[in-house]
């Protein structure tokens, strides 16, 4: 119920029809620390983007996110703490990030520490879903921008 109450009071703020849906309601990261810290950095405004295995994606035959799309962001209870709104997405080999486009998601100082971080979270959710990460896998990056927040 927390989560639809939220949605509705974004909607009405927001002057949106009633009916309007959104595409995921997620925590960032698999543990408690860096969801909380991956939050904090997006409603900051730091954290402007999110980098995902598109296999990830296969395995659970979900769609791929689109430009104007909604999500909801809640903290590792699962209490709704902001939407996000879809402003670009990308496809491209785990190799072929540069720092230029990973430094958007708000979290290294360097292309090296975002590989590392990443290489980490891919393995260990390619162990849970069933995927092998190698440095050809497709990452979808998608950008956003929090479009609203409760005080």
């Amino acid at each position: 119920m927390m989560i639809e109450d939220f949605w509705h009071r974004f909607l009405v703020e927001k002057r949106l029809p009633p009916d309007s849906t959104y595409f995921d309601c997620f925590h960032f990261e698999l543990t408690e620390k860096w969801a909380e810290e991956l939050l904090r950095l997006v409603l900051l405004g730091q954290k402007k983007a999110t980098a995902s295995s598109l296999y990830a994606f296969e395995k659970e035959n979900l769609r791929l996110p689109e430009v104007g799309d909604f999500s909801i962001v809640t903290n590792w209870a699962g209490e709704p703490k902001c939407v996000i709104q879809t402003s670009k997405v990308r496809i491209l080999p785990f190799r072929e990030m540069t720092y230029d486009i990973c430094k958007l998601e708000g979290e290294d100082d360097t292309l090296a520490s975002w590989q590392s971080g990443h290489q980490r979270f891919f393995k260990e959710e390619g162990q849970e879903l069933g995927y092998e990460f190698t440095e050809d896998m497709p990452v979808v990056f998608e950008e956003f921008e929090v479009v609203y927040q409760e005080p």
